[in-house]
């Protein structure tokens, strides 16, 4: 590359990082004081709308109600992934939607809930409302290439039935979809349909395709609801909780850049300022795709500020070691980014795999989880291996090749015999599994329960109180809620102010009839609420049971999906059964974590464990990649033992120094994060350090215990 090029590309990199900066600080447009200021927050970030519906029919059954707040929360995933559905007291049902200020317009595009059914010519009912699984509106090409729209249909397994009883015994007329007794379209059969999936046509645009579909799912409900009453609800978290997050991720953030350049010299601010376009990427990416974000969701991008250091440190690591052979700089370079590429490629691919699984199965929480690790995934490559490359390769061509700017001298070191001492590893994992069981256990038997449920998983009480003057989040926050955990013993107390009133909803777990009272006059005694206005019913859970077989669901999945990438790629299928293991391995830590430590178990819960899924597999694809490149340059009879502990400790500084620079970033974000922040932050690091025990310790030396099982010999 020659000087003028590389002055005009590292210009060019200049120029895209003000300008991602520009938008993140200013944004565009009339009005706007910041891109930022236009993604859609969640609940906790921005507050929303709140609408409680009271079922019309007398005493209905736990398993109607099931069936109408799945289906419901299936229906708001549409305005938020975020956007939550539970049960309030025996006969209501609550929304929560995040990001919204209009609930009249709200209730009018959800709709009203109520009874749908699919009649013939003659009047009789061939489909009701419960036999609908879906609807959608979609896109097609028509017979002349023009875009049109219609309406996809999926059936319950007794839905296809009878429909196709119905449509052979109607075509060429119309079956009519009658809503509250009126009647919203009449689609003609051309022919008999089963299968259990149905297409309505027509000239429709894609607001009346989607707004009928909407419709259909919406009178798809087992249950006839009416509104009962909405509010527009405040941030449950105040300016100070996201202040203090985001100021540790700028804390986080210099202390990696400044760790990368002391360790890489010039490659490292390379890093530094690929890192700083990844930023601006991802927040304008979630801007433009509309993904609701969430104070976790903050986190987690926080956290991808160190998960993006992994390729660039693969790609140095790489480089260091060429230049230690001799070979000049620009050959070193080249060959880094070279020999980097298969494991930086496979790692994120079969990370990328496990997030587009988890967001097609997903639910909620889930679902969100997906769409930010699958952007962090996305922007990370393309920083690493392209911004990274370009901003490198233009020091260079701008005239700065002094080997000493490039590299530091690698200090010799003696191997570690991994494979010598892989019963002690396997032994500390079986004993920290079998502690971590034995503790579960026992909180079980003595009552406690296995795992310290939060709201979003066992329900509780919500209570509404009116005080006497109107407070903020923070006084709140500083005031208010320390009573509230002193009296209910909680300490994941949630708090959400009803827009242009003194009133306050104030979650907690389930309360006895003795704490509720302590409760109401510990507020009236020592914040002026009126003892009248309190009023507090249960609250069931919003991860309901069908969502948590959806996560469930999606992480087996996810991780037979995963298998098949590494057995295809590794063409091994040890490789892929040692991958998957590996994975567990970690997860089931940080779920016995979570027992032992009786941090609550919510929807920061699903994100942690998403999270280590994510990170896990990362880091075995780099041993793994270190394998079969070993392999590759045996052309005798492969010791295996030896291939194993020269990948271990060639890849170990990477691994030190990545997952290092991961946990400073989630330990500042604890330190300074408020307290909901902290329970996601420390599970987290205890899942990143064992993680990196587990990539150095477990991982190769299960592939070793694999390919080696029955031979006599450890070769």
């Amino acid at each position: 590359m020659n000087k003028k090029k590389s002055v005009l590309s590292l210009l060019l990199v200049i120029i895209l990082l003000g300008l991602l900066a520009f938008t993140a600080i200013f944004g565009f447009g009339k009005n706007q004081t910041g891109a930022a200021k236009n993604i859609k927050r969640g609940l906790d970030l921005a507050g929303g709308v709140s609408v409680t519906y009271q079922v019309k029919d007398k005493d209905p059954g736990a398993e109607e109600m099931s069936d109408t707040i799945y289906k419901l929360q299936k229906r708001v995933e549409g305005y938020s992934t975020e956007a939550s559905v539970y049960q309030e007291g025996a006969d209501r049902i609550n929304i929560e939607i995040p990001g919204v200020t209009d609930a009249n317009a709200i209730l009018e595009d959800l709709g009203k809930p109520g009874s749908l059914e699919f009649t013939a010519e003659d009047g009789t009912v061939v489909l009701s409302g419960s036999d609908i699984q879906t609807a959608k509106a979609q896109s097609g090409n028509d017979d002349l290439n023009n875009t049109s729209y219609y309406v996809q249909l999926e059936l319950t397994s007794e839905g296809a039935t009878k429909f196709a009883e119905a449509t052979k015994a109607n075509i060429n007329k119309p079956i009519n979809i009658v809503y509250d007794g009126e009647t919203i379209s009449s689609p003609r059969v051309n022919q008999e349909i089963t299968g259990g999936q149905a297409q309505i046509t027509g000239n429709f645009t894609f607001e009346e395709a989607e707004q009928l579909a909407s419709t259909i799912r919406i009178g798809g409900l087992k249950l006839e609801l009416e509104e009962l009453r909405s509010n527009v609800v405040g941030a449950q978290l105040g300016e100070d909780a996201i202040r203090t997050s985001l100021l540790a991720g700028l804390i986080g953030l210099i202390i990696v850049i400044l760790f990368m350049i002391w360790v890489y010299k010039l490659p490292g601010v390379a890093s530094g300022i690929a890192l700083l376009v990844y930023i601006g990427l991802v927040l304008a990416i979630i801007n433009a795709f509309e993904v609701t974000l969430t104070l976790p969701g903050i986190a987690g991008i926080i956290l991808g500020i160190g998960m993006a250091v992994d390729a660039n440190v693969i790609i140095f690591a790489r480089v260091k070691e060429e230049m230690s052979k001799g070979i000049t700089v620009k050959n070193a370079l080249k060959a880094g980014f070279s020999k980097a590429l298969s494991a930086i490629i496979d790692g994120n691919v079969t990370t990328l795999i496990a997030a587009a699984v988890l967001w097609m199965l997903g639910s909620g929480t889930v679902k969100g989880f997906a769409q930010t690790l699958a952007i962090s995934i996305l922007v990370s490559m393309f920083t690493a291996l392209l911004i990274t490359r370009l901003v490198i390769y233009s020091f260079y061509g701008l005239g700065i090749r002094k080997e000493s700017f490039y590299y530091r001298p690698l200090k010799e070191r003696k191997g570690i015999d991994f494979v010598g001492k892989r019963k002690i590893f396997f032994t500390v994992s079986i004993l920290v599994m079998v502690v971590g069981v034995g503790v579960m256990g026992f909180n079980k038997v003595n009552g406690k329960g296995a795992f310290a449920y939060s709201l979003e998983f066992e329900g509780g009480t919500s209570t509404n109180v009116t005080f006497e003057k109107e407070y903020s989040l923070d006084e709140i926050d500083e005031t208010i809620v320390p009573v509230i955990e002193d009296v209910t013993k909680d300490k994941n107390v949630q708090i959400q102010r009803v827009a242009d009133t003194n009133q306050v909803i104030i979650k907690t777990v389930t309360l006895d009839v003795a704490t509720r009272e302590a409760l109401n006059n510990a507020l009236v005694e020592q914040f002026g609420a009126e003892k009248d206005t309190i009023t507090a019913e249960n609250i069931s859970s919003t991860v309901s049971s069908e969502m948590r077989k959806d996560a469930a669901m999606a992480l087996i999945v996810a991780s037979i999906c995963m298998l098949l990438y590494i057995w295809l790629r590794f063409k091994e299928l040890t490789f892929a059964t040692s991958a998957i293991i590996a994975l567990l391995h970690d997860v089931a830590i940080v779920v016995l974590f979570y027992a032992v430590s009786r941090i609550t178990v919510g929807n920061t819960f699903i994100a942690v464990v998403l999270t280590i899924v994510g990170y896990s597999i990362n880091a075995t694809i780099v041993i793994f990649d270190r394998i079969r490149e070993e392999m590759k340059l045996k052309t005798k009879k492969v010791d295996y033992k030896e291939v194993v502990n020269l990948s271990i400790n060639q890849t170990l500084t990477r691994s030190v120094y990545t997952n290092l620079t991961t946990v400073v970033m989630v330990i500042i974000l604890y330190i300074l994060g408020v307290s909901s922040i902290k329970e996601f932050s420390l599970p987290l690091i205890v899942g990143i350090a064992w993680g990196a025990y587990s990539s150095v310790c477990i991982t190769g030396l299960l592939w070793y215990t694999m390919k080696t099982l029955g031979k006599k010999k450890d070769k």
